[in-house]
């Protein structure tokens, strides 16, 4: 729409004053979209709405992203040190809100369960009128808000996802994803694990039973068989069990020298030191050390493990620790105001905040359609993943992956995960067509 008023304002003052004044299209008036798309702020509040799992088996990661929105809203607003707002790059926000005005926010309990996330959502948009929503931690909560969203025409702005559904079969035009998917865990990890444990595997997943599990499994099993590692089973397991013991057992007898823990959150927190506990670190199996692989892990999932995580390989979307600027300057804003590093869930949270936020200011407007538009396509830098690209064909970000290890020796109770390994923005780019889904058109509903 840019380039278009650009063109328009070019050919009106070529045009002659004659023509100006015979009668100017209503679209191409500002503000023409007013009374067509929903929760419009032009004459009332700009409402974010946060809706992530404060209750429930992801709650931990859930409040950690909840503290990262709070403190995006304060940087767009012009509060506090700016944070990402000044490392950004290209960036159109100018720390007074977003086109002038303040920004304010609402938040929701999802209870790590599809259903809450979908009802939350909505009522955020029908009751507290808001004009962006955001905030998940389970992919099956991602999916189901982002789909709400474009049923009613309010943009989506996921939270931690990592189901390659969320971008791929289930994508739609309203929901943008930040985060890193298991496609590219797989892709990334496996030459770190044919290095570490050799090509000559049996491994056994325990996979968590929904969309995020299941993706997972298949991005792991297709990236480890494709070392020569052999899959020995596959097992689901309920989300949110305390006791995997019954699922740990039969891993000792079936042949696997290698568990993979398809599992996140309490999940694993639960279920990698149960697997420790098991003997299964100190086991041998056909003439090798048995191996735990977590394929994609969390600081706080890390820390919540304990000495089980130590020496653990897996991927991260991004890590406090790295020493770029936008990475420095998150953790110092966060640090300050919270008294400890944010978490990967945090970070994506805030930065998912922030973009939103700065693709209106550089659309000039509200309307769903042209927002979407400034963030399709758009490449920026400077909020800690290196180079990055929101891709107009599935709203995926592209960005350099890492690949961790937990700490044998941490130096502090959050200095748990090492980057072993960056993978490289290229390495994991794929082709878009082989996940299938279709985005839907940009006119929105009426709310």
């Amino acid at each position: 729409m840019t380039n278009f008023r650009t063109n328009r304002r070019g050919l009106l003052k070529g045009a002659g004053a004659g023509i100006v004044a015979l009668s100017t299209p209503h679209i191409f008036t500002k503000g023409a979209w007013a009374q067509n798309f929903c929760n419009d702020p032009t004459s009332g509040k700009i409402v974010f709405g946060f809706n992530v799992p404060q209750t429930g088996s992801y709650a931990e990661e859930g409040l950690e992203q909840l503290k990262a929105y709070e403190l995006a809203v304060k940087h767009i607003n012009g509060e506090g040190d700016g944070g990402l707002l000044n490392t950004l790059k290209p960036a159109a926000l100018k720390g007074n809100g977003v086109l002038g005005r303040k920004v304010e926010y609402v938040t929701g309990d999802t209870q790590t369960n599809t259903d809450a996330a979908r009802d939350g959502a909505r009522r955020m948009i029908e009751r507290d009128k808001a004009i962006m929503v955001t905030g998940s931690v389970t992919s099956g909560e991602a999916i189901a808000q982002q789909s709400l969203c474009q049923e009613m025409g309010v943009i989506y702005m996921s939270g931690l996802t990592h189901s390659n559904d969320t971008t791929g079969k289930d994508k739609r035009r309203y929901g943008f994803r930040h985060f890193f998917n298991a496609y590219q865990s797989g892709v990334a990890i496996a030459p770190f694990l044919a290095k570490e444990y050799g090509t000559d595997r049996r491994a056994y997943h325990l996979t968590a039973d929904y969309t995020w599990g299941w993706t997972q499994e298949e991005s792991i099993k297709n990236a480890t068989e494709a070392l020569g590692w052999e899959t020995v089973a596959t097992v689901r397991t309920p989300l949110g069990l305390g006791d995997y013991s019954q699922y740990l057992t039969p891993v000792l007898n079936s042949g696997a020298d290698v568990l993979i823990l398809n599992h996140y959150g309490h999940d694993m927190v639960n279920s990698l030191p149960q697997a420790v506990q098991f003997g299964l670190r100190e086991r041998q199996a056909n003439g090798k050390n048995f191996e735990i692989v977590v394929p994609m892990f969390s600081e706080l999932m890390a820390v919540g493990a304990g000495e089980a995580v130590k020496g653990i390989i897996g991927t991260s979307n991004w890590q406090w620790s790295l020493d770029d600027e936008g990475t420095k300057a998150f953790t110092k804003s966060y640090g300050e105001a919270y008294g400890q590093p944010p978490s990967q869930s945090a970070h994506t949270g805030y930065v998912q905040a922030i973009l939103y936020a700065d693709a209106v200011e550089r659309a000039g407007t509200f309307y769903p359609p042209e927002v979407i538009k400034a963030l399709e396509g758009f490449e920026f830098d400077g909020m800690g993943n290196g180079r990055t690209v929101y891709r107009d064909t599935d709203h995926q970000c592209f960005k350099e992956v890492l690949v961790v290890r937990g700490n044998e020796n941490p130096s502090s109770r959050f200095d748990v995960l090492n980057v072993i390994g960056r993978t490289p923005r290229e390495d994991v780019t794929y082709d878009a067509s082989i996940f299938g889904g279709e985005l839907g058109p940009y006119e929105p509903n009426k709310c």
